[in-house]
Formats: structure tokens, sequence, C-alpha cells
């Protein structure tokens, strides 16, 4: 179609002590510097950014060795969140491998400094769910943005580009929520999208335009959950932006307030998913009929051992019953 993608990541994740509480659970790791277990809401608190900063530091210069184009980092909602950006790629391929190196490096440098970095959706039940959102335009072949906005309002290719994805979504989901813990971050009240809603700066929806330059304007899919492929979440993307411009298809009224609710387009679970997508033949075009046969055939597999499992709540909840 002549046009190329313009993609970029973020990657929110939980920093945890490697011993567990007293009750045998996670917590949030101790700040390096002074050793103290953070508590209660973080939201961009930059004192816990300061005593983090021998992590912090490390992580900066191992990003350099890499050429990862690493951005900001912010302490997230919950203690022990945190969220770290990646600057835009003009190749798509090559933002999914930041995404995938950035983990690694997390991961290995927070072994040094006595952490543990963990990349589930949702590893606490009362806490904030970590999502990996990303963020996409297209550009022509002189490296024009697409997406910019044509005199007051949105450019009709993002306007195609959104309503593609829109009507995608359902199908896409198993991508976007792979695992059985990834279906736990999508709650009421929460800014996990339970719906597949768009607006213009608008946190709580699935596919929000940021504010910024209007030359510089993109969408920021706020779906995916952290253990998502990136490389299955950017072309799934793509494929639904492609739908939408193709078909010229034009997006549901803008959400312009706090969004919250099951709109009932969603699949409500993991199961559900598995089955939309193994009928899909939107999925079967974004990922190739063989890669989203497997795909699936993993997912029913991983679903009946989870299934199998006899847990402590479980024993604990019907363990009486006569």
């Amino acid at each position: 179609m002549d046009m190329s993608p313009v993609l970029a990541f973020e990657l929110e994740f939980y920093l945890l002590d490697p011993e567990t509480d007293a009750c045998g659970r996670p917590r949030a790791a101790r700040m390096p510097l002074t050793g103290e277990v953070p508590r209660g809401n973080q939201v961009y608190s930059v004192d816990a950014l300061d005593r983090l900063e021998p992590f912090i530091e490390a992580l900066y210069a191992c990003a350099a060795a890499q050429e990862l184009p690493v951005e900001t980092l912010i302490s997230e909602y919950a203690p022990g969140q945190y969220e770290l950006t990646l600057r835009h790629r003009t190749d798509g391929l090559r933002a999914a491998d930041d995404l995938v190196m950035l983990k690694r490096l997390v991961r290995g440098l927070a072994l040094r400094h006595g952490m543990r970095a963990n990349f589930m959706a949702k590893p606490f039940a009362d806490r904030a769910g970590s999502g990996m959102h990303l963020h996409a335009s297209l550009a022509d072949a002189s490296g024009r943005n697409l997406f910019a906005d044509t005199g007051e309002d949105l450019a009709p290719l993002l306007r195609h580009a959104i309503a593609g994805v829109q009507q995608t979504m359902a199908d896409s989901m198993l991508v976007f929520a792979p695992n059985l813990n990834s279906w736990r971050r999508f709650a009421r009240n929460s800014y996990a999208p339970t719906a597949p809603t768009w607006g213009r700066n608008n946190r709580s929806v699935a596919i929000r335009v940021p504010a910024g330059s209007p030359a510089n304007r993109h969408f920021e899919h706020r779906s995916p959950s952290v253990d998502a492929n990136p490389y299955l979440v950017a072309a799934t993307v793509l494929a639904g932006m492609r739908h939408g411009i193709r078909n010229r298809l034009q997006p549901d009224a803008e959400a312009s307030s706090y969004s919250s609710g099951d709109s009932g387009v969603l699949p409500p679970d993991w199961r559900s998913a598995i089955e939309r997508a193994a009928g899909s033949d939107f999925i079967k075009d974004a990922l190739g009929e063989r890669l989203a046969a497997v795909f699936v055939a993993l997912k029913r597999a991983e679903y009946l051992r989870f299934a199998a499992e006899v847990t402590a709540e479980e024993f604990a909840y019907y363990g009486g019953v006569i």
C-alpha cells in the first residue's frame, strides 16, 4: 500500500523482592538506596525513582550500549510498578525487537540489584495490572506522517485505521491477552480497557489519540498486556489498520469521558477469546494460517492444563462442601 508503519512500545512491569512476605506472597522490591519496601500508590513519584537510582543508571547505560531507544522511566500506579517508554522506529520489526531486548535487559539488571522483574499482566489481584501499549502511525515514502491532522480535525486515514482496529479487536483479543493471567487485568474501574472504545487523550479507552503536535499525530493501542508477544501484537494491529483503510471504515462515536464496563463486544474470558480466534478469518490473514493454527492449538492446550489444576483457593472454598 506504499505506507510504512512507525511503531513504539511501552513496557509496564513490577520490581519485586526476591523473598516473599510472611504469608508467602510476592511483595515490592526494597529500594536500593534506603532498603525500604514501597507502600501505597506511587504514581509519578519522583522519590520512588530517586531511591531506585543505581538500577536506573545501569539501565540507561546498558540501553545505550545496546542502541535501545529508551526514553522515559516513571513510577506507575502501584507500589513497585514502573513504566519504560521506547522512542518510535520507522522499522516496525525493530520496534518489536526493542521491546524483547528491553525485557531481557530489565530482568538481568534487576537480578544484579537484588530484585526480580515481573512481567505478568496481573501479579497482584488488588493492584494495577501491567500493559504493553503500542503507539502506531503510518508514513509515506518521504517519511511524512500520514496521520497528521488535516486542518483542525483528525486525518481521514487515521480515522479509517482506528475503525479497522475497533472492528477487529474482538477477534484479536487472544493475541493481546494470550494467557490466563492476562484476563485478570481487565476489570471495571481500571485503566485496562474492557471495550473497543476510542478517544482523544482519554486513558480509559482501548485506542487513545494522545495530545501533542498535530504533525506527530498517532494512536496508542492500550489493550495488549505486558505478557503478549510484541511481534504478534504489531502484526495484528497493522492488519486491523489495513482492514479499516481498505474499506474506508469510520470509527464509533468518540468516548469523551471515563470509559468503563463491559460492552458485550469483546470476549469475556480466556476460553472465549481462544474460540473466537480459532474461527477468525481475520486472525488467519493477520498472522498467516499456519501460525494462527499453531498459536490457537498452544493456547487450547495451555487452557486445559490450567483447568485441570486444583488450587489452594479451590480446595479451601469447596473442601468443606457436603
